[in-house]
């Protein structure tokens, strides 16, 4: 059984996972300035939030009914490369989003990787969190109360830049951090796990069959045993919501009894 936070939303594919996600999006952002008159979410990357981020931006229906000059844009986690390297998170967001919503007052924030000291860059990104949460008031026992956090999952589990066995797992004062990832012999800026914990809502978006394994372990039925970084996403007081298209899944027991699990057809 998932704790009572958390739940898990099973879609036929990446198209039917997408399009509800963006309309999740949407009813979140203008609940968000209802009550507050101001969104923030944190941006993933990855090839799933690629097709989210194009889907908000480019279908009419929904482009409309996101309340796109109240959002502050932020990103999860960065590649420490410059922003217009093929690699950097804020490059695809500004490709596939960004750039189609010229006609909106957007509001970003992305990680300024121009140093070439990723600490440095880290401290910046921090700052300008600090600096914009103590502002607006947004700020919960001690870290952002972001609206929305989009995460990803990798095979490995790992999810923003949070990898296993790495130092960002057991940070627990800092807001932002330069994460040295071993297997790929580079840091990454990341969001650090007090942060994303203590977001209103959490959204792990997980697409594709090479998932399927992890995914069946972490939500599987003794996976309390297994330690990924995304089973470390365990909010304090919000929603974690995993949205899985079937491929990724496969593997995993759905009992048709367990109200936190909803498949779509």
């Amino acid at each position: 059984m998932q704790p009572t936070n958390e739940m898990v939303e099973v879609f036929p594919d990446v198209a039917a996972l997408t399009r509800a996600t963006a309309r999740r999006f949407a009813d979140i952002t203008s609940k968000a300035i209802t009550c507050h008159n101001i969104a923030t979410v944190a941006l993933s990357g990855g090839s799933t939030p690629r097709s989210l981020y194009t889907l908000l931006a480019t279908e009419p229906t929904i482009r409309d009914s996101v309340p796109w000059p109240s959002i502050h844009f932020f990103f999860g986690d960065e590649r420490h490369v410059p922003s217009d390297h093929p690699e950097s998170n804020f490059r695809v967001a500004n490709e596939t989003m960004f750039r189609h919503l010229a006609s909106q007052s957007l509001h970003i924030h992305p990680v300024p990787t121009e140093s070439a000291d990723a600490f440095e860059v880290a401290a910046k990104y921090e700052s300008e969190l600090r600096q914009f949460f103590t502002k607006t008031g947004l700020i919960e026992a001690g870290f952002p109360r972001f609206t929305l956090v989009l995460l990803g999952m990798g095979a490995d589990g790992h999810t923003a830049s949070l990898f296993p066995n790495t130092d960002a797992l057991r940070e627990t004062r800092s807001w932002v951090t330069a994460n040295w990832v071993e297997k790929l012999r580079t840091h990454r800026i990341t969001m650090t796990l007090p942060v994303i914990n203590n977001a209103v809502e959490i959204i792990v978006l997980v697409s594709g069959a090479d998932k399927a394994s992890t995914v069946a372990e972490i939500l599987g039925h003794g996976a309390n045993r297994v330690r990924y970084p995304v089973k470390m996403v365990q909010p304090r007081k919000g929603i974690k919501r995993w949205v899985l298209d079937k491929a990724a899944a496969g593997q995993l027991f759905l009992e048709p009894s367990e109200d936190q699990i909803h498949a779509h057809d």
